[in-house]
């Protein structure tokens, strides 16, 4: 399993900046997503013998069982090793052990290689952590044992595969994805526009699958599953016919969603973690225009957090804080250009999709792509002027607002305009009490 040297070039950087960068971009930065988590893989068996952990040795036997699969199979290990709670169990795990902190789990090097052998028909048997009797294996299910075990055994044949423990044995189904006496598969749901296809993996139990999220939503029910196909299905269609760009980018970045709590003022809640790339945690979408931008705006967010991998942006925060039109909290640099990248795909959405739309829905449409245009520019502005950015943060953000400013000239209804007028003054009034500061300069 090794990585390759990753280089964005020029003329990537360029369209990336403007925005859009399609499929072709959005791939490289996926590739260089996976040589990340080969490294970080390499780091945990790396770590544990470093710091002389109990379970270095089963790390290590569990690494080269998986290059040992790799070598017959290599779109099983490659299908593990790019789930997204992969890339955020490696890096808490290399963390974990130089902190030397309690609680390091190098052993779940083991549920890879035993995932990826269940995917390949490996015979083998590879021993593998249990949580509270829970067995995890990333990208295809947990299975559910005693709450008294510690551990598990995983039995991987041609034909099938068992996990057993505590005195229980559990079948894992031909099909993982589907649930069975003591298994919870991952699901999918899946959608078609026009012969271009989207499969996406439903990731509802892996404790790494959104670190750091407060409202992690929980198993979703069978009928939430058929609402997220449902609506999902129009969504798709949406995108495929009216936005293509940003559909070639959701398919070729996203392969996994989810499930957030639905905020209590209803809506919609979206979020992605540099440490997951190609997941999208949300709530449960309210329709499809919603579901559509949102896969929209966390994409914007995958794509800029992967070429922050490999060209850094911005420099160390240095504690200070700025207005951002789309969040309640004073916002660090880094943060305040991850959300003008997303809002700058957010406003040529709606450009887009009021062209599309009449009546009430063209005014939203239309009052949505006036506020961001010109929220998005603000901040790109408090950005050049911040002094935090490096020399490519400057030539990418000045890109970005370059784009906002064309849009600038294209003409808004009066009604639309002061739509957005009004709710971004709200906002601006309602941050301002409760950060007790004035937002930044127009």
């Amino acid at each position: 399993m090794k990585p390759r040297e990753h280089r964005i070039p020029v003329r990537m950087f360029a369209e990336l900046a403007d925005g859009g960068g399609g499929p072709s971009a959005v791939a490289q930065l996926a590739a260089a997503q996976h040589s990340k988590h080969v490294l970080l893989v390499r780091g945990v068996v790396e770590a544990a013998k470093a710091v002389g952990h109990p379970d270095a040795g089963m790390a290590r036997r569990a690494y080269d069982l998986l290059a040992a699969i790799q070598s017959r199979d290599d779109d099983a290990v490659d299908t593990v090793l790019r789930h997204p709670s992969v890339g955020a169990w490696s890096r808490d795990t290399i963390n974990a052990l130089r902190e030397r902190r309690p609680g390091a789990t190098p052993r779940g090097l083991a549920a890879l290689a035993a995932a990826a052998a269940i995917r390949s028909g490996t015979e083998c048997e590879v021993d593998v952590p249990a949580v509270e009797g829970v067995v995890t294996l990333p990208s295809l299910g947990q299975a559910v044992l005693p709450p008294t075990a510690t551990e598990a055994t995983v039995h991987s044949r041609a034909d099938g595969a068992e996990v057993s423990g505590a005195g229980v044995i559990v079948t894992i189904p031909a099909d993982p994805s589907r649930d069975g006496p003591g298994w919870r598969g991952l699901r999918t749901v899946s959608a078609e526009a026009d012969g271009v296809p989207l499969r996406l993996v439903i990731d509802d139990l892996d404790p790494y699958r959104m670190p750091g999220a407060a409202n992690m939503g929980g198993r979703l029910s069978g009928g939430d599953v058929a609402r997220w196909q449902e609506t999902l299905q129009a969504a798709w269609r949406l995108l495929v016919r009216h936005h293509r760009t940003v559909a070639d980018e959701v398919r070729t970045a996203i392969s996994v969603l989810t499930p957030l709590r639905t905020p209590p003022a209803g809506g919609q809640s979206s979020a992605t973690s540099r440490e997951t790339f190609g997941c999208v945690a949300l709530s449960t979408p309210p329709d499809p225009a919603a579901f559509a931008v949102t896969l929209t705006h966390e994409t914007q967010h995958a794509k800029l957090s992967a070429l922050l991998d490999i060209v850094p942006l911005t420099e160390p925060d240095d504690g200070s804080r700025h207005y951002a039109p789309w969040r309640e909290d004073p916002r660090p640099i880094p943060g305040l250009l991850q959300g003008a990248y997303a809002y700058l795909g957010v406003t040529d959405f709606w450009r887009r999709q009021r062209r599309i739309e009449t009546g009430r829905a063209e005014l939203e449409a239309s009052a949505e792509f006036c506020r961001w245009r010109e929220g998005a520019y603000l901040v790109t502005r408090t950005l050049m002027r911040s002094g935090r950015l490096t020399p490519e943060g400057e030539a990418f953000t000045a890109r970005m607002a370059q784009r906002l400013k064309l849009w600038a000239d294209e003409p808004v209804s009066t009604a639309a305009r002061e739509l957005a007028r009004r709710r971004a003054e709200r906002h601006r009034a309602r941050w301002r009490e409760r950060n007790g500061m004035e937002p930044d300069a127009p």
